[in-house]
């Protein structure tokens, strides 16, 4: 919903209505807001957005205070319906980004668990077939948790929350950077004092003519930005909201 070729065409709608009735104003302002979304369609645009959001995630440098003592790793989706919990085809890059980064911090922890959360009601929960990837990445079964149940972010801080053995209030939480602003508040709503380690950057620097020229991937990369600013606000207030009883 938030792609800003949808976007486009919505504000070139709002901009009919605006001239059939005479609103001037609205008209400029339907210009405006075509250029703006006209320039997300480019690397330079999407990119800027990506870079805005993915600043907003503290690095680990900024953990401060007595260590975490638990990882939390969020699944990032998949790509197919997995065949069964080994199917480790079927996982999304972000997935296995995100694995990769929470496997490395958890042994450079030593023995802490490492929680890995979520799934896309694909079947085979995501968590299950990150879990035996974790196992064969070499990490030990016993310090595994995993939670298969939870469908979006807000659901998996409030099922990490309830996962038994309960997991430190104190956890590094990882995922994606463009995600972790977002991810961030849930957990914190949750009850958690988390501690951010963003993998999977997206932020693209400028390289070559084509920065400038509308691209399908360009696109693509500005809806997941606008998810994400859009769902922290959304968070936002619903954590607000929590908080005031």
């Amino acid at each position: 919903m938030l792609s800003p070729l949808r976007l486009l065409l919505l504000v070139g709608v709002a901009w009919w209505i605006a001239d059939r009735r005479g609103w001037r104003r609205a008209r400029g302002l339907c210009v405006a807001a075509a250029a703006v979304l006209v320039v997300l369609t480019t690397p330079l645009g999407a990119n800027a957005l990506v870079r805005l959001q993915e600043a907003r995630a503290p690095a680990p440098e900024a953990c401060s205070g007595a260590p975490p003592q638990a990882v939390v790793v969020l699944s990032g989706g998949l790509v197919a319906r997995p065949h069964d919990e080994h199917d480790y085809a079927s996982l999304g890059l972000a997935s296995i980004q995100r694995l990769l980064g929470a496997v490395a911090l958890q042994r450079s922890l030593g023995k802490v668990p490492l929680a890995i959360i979520g799934t896309s009601d694909r079947g085979v929960a995501d968590s299950l077939v990150l879990a035996n990837l974790a196992r064969d990445l070499g990490t030990d079964a016993a310090s595994l948790q995993v939670e298969a149940a939870s469908l979006n972010t807000w659901q998996n801080a409030q099922a990490s929350a309830r996962l038994a053995p309960a997991l430190p209030r104190r956890i590094w939480l990882v995922t994606s950077s463009l995600h972790m602003a977002r991810a961030l508040v849930a957990f914190r709503a949750a009850g958690f004092d988390a501690c951010s380690y963003p993998v999977q950057p997206r932020y693209h620097a400028p390289d070559n003519p084509g920065y400038l020229l509308p691209t399908g991937s360009a696109t693509m990369k500005a809806e997941d930005a606008l998810h994400e600013l859009v769902g922290e606000l959304a968070y936002r207030l619903r954590a607000w909201r929590s908080a005031r009883g």
